[in-house]
């Protein structure tokens, strides 16, 4: 493996010496577009092959079996080759990029592969497009990292590789471009866009090429947009809001409580797996990714879905089916909890679509049997779609362009962006992060919208620390400081106590007062003009709490203490401005540097 590293870098700077560095970026982005497209493609194949396999067992209730057996297999992985955790979806790329300086473990390139191929293949409910994001994120930082780019540029070939994934899942390579800059690249240049059109493009002919038409998820649309049914586009979008709200907070919540329970992991993948089981027995369109459900029900073909349900399988054309599907919809975040609880891998991009074709029929049939009005069902099921999609991932474009892409056309491109936004600005109301970021970004892990903090996590507190400040004792007399203000050139200074405590601080007019006094006694004491500071510095705060303490104070110098009020030096205003500085200059436009 070092030796091919080896071989490759040393032709990748002979391809370097004949580019300049604008070309050479766009040549690792289309290594990296490559590679993460034929991926993304495998990972897919492997789930429908594994799907169509189980879908030939002759025994009905047979199937039912494989989400536990798929949970098991994913544990015993996870234990015996990757330490019985790890780091999931698409939080773990947002903290490498924030955290890490986009560095992302080597394992991360196939770990995903492999467990959600099984997870989901077996029947977990949940989708692959989070593994496929966390691969293909992990391949462009690791490509980056071996042809030696910046962290601007490793970064950037992150958004390629997750771009290239979703481009290859979808054949949808504009929904892959918008999707990395609207959830991997809070800030970014036009420039940028060059290198991720590039590698989205490159995914989706990996797909276009080797995959099927029947592993494709699309449609064709068999009613076109009628200008009249706007009003109730709108009441779809803020159902679809609520529901995206209800999606990601029982979702969180049964997670939570799964992950609380204190028993082996095998047991408690059993266990998720009887509990999937019970869910998939009464309501079998929970089994696995959905797609196959959700083109059913697109297209008109809703009942199709009930032939294995032993409760539903006699439901009607009105009533009976709407509750069943309203069922589906209430349901799904749980199942898809289970399974991610349990020691699955996958994510919410799938179950957030299938939530929301079975949302938009729902309503749609509860209107027309009011007989005022026929709306067309399998419209409302896609543009619900893409609600849903948008207000739980926060990707309100990306869920807008990838469902124009898969009905092959922009039919529907208004209701789509009336149902999209709406349904967004509920759920940003409710909640101001995506479940999937809220924690992160309550703990200032990840990059958001807001770029003097984003700038701000990037400096790191142990880096600001200036610790070659003078610790003095309290029992220092005057003439102790006169020795020591011919020895430092420091102008303020840490006190401490007789157990080595921080105990205030001194500063240089303090102690010109003192030895400069006319009647100076050289044996009196410093204790009188040791002073608290108007704010401590912690070692665990955030740069953004330190940068608040400098604006409420308007200090220049500030302690820092360790967790036992221990000294360990000041924090200079002056020096953070000039890496703040620093940090946004590194931002810079792409062609900036040609």
């Amino acid at each position: 493996m070092k030796i091919l590293r080896h071989v490759y870098q040393l032709l990748a700077e002979q391809i370097r010496s004949k580019l300049n560095k604008v070309q050479f970026v766009i040549y690792v982005a289309i290594l990296t577009g490559l590679i993460s497209g034929l991926i993304a493609v495998l990972l897919k194949k492997i789930v429908h092959y594994l799907q169509r396999w189980i879908e030939e067992i002759p025994a009905p209730p047979t199937y039912l079996i494989f989400p536990a057996i798929g949970l098991l297999l994913t544990a015993y992985l996870t234990n015996r080759f990757f330490n019985g955790a790890f780091d999931r979806g698409i939080g773990m790329v947002l903290k490498a990029i924030a955290q890490k300086s986009s560095f992302i473990p080597l394992s991360h390139t196939y770990l995903h592969l492999i467990t959600s191929s099984i997870t989901v293949g077996l029947g977990g409910s949940v989708g692959l497009e989070s593994p496929i994001v966390a691969t293909g994120s992990a391949i462009g930082s690791n490509i980056g990292r071996i042809n030696v780019l910046s962290y601007r540029d490793r970064s950037l070939m992150i958004a390629c590789g997750a771009a290239a994934g979703i481009a290859a899942v979808f054949n949808a390579p504009i929904a892959g471009v918008i999707f990395a800059i609207e959830v991997l690249m809070i800030e970014t240049g036009v420039s940028y866009f060059i290198p991720l059109i590039i590698s989205a493009v490159i995914g989706a002919l990996c797909s276009k090429i080797i995959l099927d038409e029947t592993v494709l998820f699309n449609f064709v649309l068999t009613q076109k947009f009628n200008y009249h049914f706007i009003p109730f586009y709108m009441v779809l979008g803020v159902l679809c809001g609520l529901a995206a709200v209800y999606y990601a907070r029982s979702f969180k919540s049964c997670e939570k409580r799964i992950h609380q329970w204190k028993i082996n992991s095998y047991v408690k993948a059993a266990m998720g797996g009887l509990m999937l089981l019970i869910l998939c027995y009464t309501l079998p369109p929970l089994f696995g990714e959905g797609y196959e459900s959700i083109k059913q029900v697109a297209t008109g073909e809703i009942a199709q879905t009930t032939r294995r349900s032993y409760i539903f399988r006699y439901a009607g054309e009105t009533w009976t089916l709407i509750i069943y599907a309203i069922s589906v919809v209430l349901l799904k975040p749980i199942a898809a909890a289970i399974t991610i609880g349990s020691g699955g891998n996958g994510g919410n991009f799938a179950p957030s679509l299938f939530v929301g074709s079975f949302l938009g029929f729902s309503f749609s049939r509860l209107v027309n049997t009011t007989n005022l009005v026929q709306i067309p069902e399998g419209n409302f099921s896609l543009a619900a779609m893409a609600g849903v999609l948008g207000g739980v991932m926060y990707c309100p474009l990306t869920a807008i362009f990838l469902i124009a892409e898969i009905t092959n056309g922009y039919e529907l491109f208004i209701p789509l962006m009336i149902v999209s936004s709406i349904a967004y600005t509920i759920a940003k109301h409710f909640e101001p992060y995506s479940m999937e970021t809220k924690q992160l970004a309550a703990k200032g892990e990840i990059f958001t919208h807001k770029k003097e903090q984003n700038i701000l996590s990037t400096i790191l507190l142990r880096e600001m620390i200036d610790d070659t400040y003078m610790n003095i004792s309290i029992n220092h007399t005057a003439g102790d400081m006169l020795k020591i203000l011919h020895q430092s050139p420091k102008t303020v200074f840490a006190i401490h106590d007789d157990e080595g405590l921080f105990a205030g601080i001194m500063e240089l007019n303090d102690i010109k007062k003192l030895v400069l006094r006319e009647d100076i006694q050289v044996d009196a004491s410093i204790a009188s003009i040791v002073k608290h500071p108007p704010e401590i510095i912690y070692y665990k705060d955030t740069m953004t709490e330190v940068m608040k303490k400098f604006d409420n104070t308007h200090n220049w110098h500030l302690p820092v203490l360790n967790a036992e009020n221990k000294f360990l030096g000041f924090i200079s205003k002056s020096k953070l401005f000039d890496r703040y500085r620093q940090s946004l200059s590194e931002n810079s436009d792409l062609y900036a540097d040609v």
